[in-house]
């Protein structure tokens, strides 16, 4: 039997939209089984839409915290775009400066994309993904953020 959501509509089929706010345009896509999903989950996700720039103002904040963590993600992510072939591209998109080029960098990051999963609604499972790109029309790499349903970060990744 079908689910039929306030914010959603049908579930069971592709549902995307583009959310505008400040300077970014972000594409919100929703993947969710019917059969797998539950209202409460469907409306945290609905949550989610609503509040993207105060999660993702968490999210970079996650990041900066990392900064000093040799081996982490984000300073994977920085080595590969700063000094990699894209560097060019993704030092020109630096639209900051605070005289700190790393927190620079994170904080030029644009929200591309954000994947939200309410099937996967147990603590520690990855229910959305957050995607930043920087220059993202000219880099292909890419830093992502999941978060459980709590909005808690279950792990933080660098795509190449």
């Amino acid at each position: 039997m079908a689910i039929e959501h306030d914010y959603f509509g049908l579930i069971g089929d592709y549902w995307a939209e583009r959310k505008e706010y400040g300077d970014q345009d972000v594409e919100v896509v929703l993947d969710a089984d019917d059969d797998r999903v539950s209202t409460a989950s469907l409306d945290a996700a609905a949550g989610m839409v609503g509040e993207l720039e105060l999660i993702d103002d968490e999210l970079r904040s996650s990041f900066v915290n990392q900064i000093d963590s040799g081996g982490s993600a984000v300073m994977r992510f920085l080595e590969a775009i700063l000094n990699g072939e894209e560097a060019d591209a993704a030092r020109a998109a630096v639209n900051r400066d605070s005289g700190d080029h790393d927190i620079d960098v994170l904080r030029s990051l644009s929200l591309v994309r954000v994947d939200l999963r309410p099937d996967a609604d147990g603590p520690g499972e990855v229910f959305a993904e957050f995607e930043y790109g920087l220059a993202p029309e000219d880099t292909e790499a890419r830093l992502v953020a999941s978060i459980d349903i709590g909005r808690e970060i279950v792990d933080v990744r660098f795509d190449a």
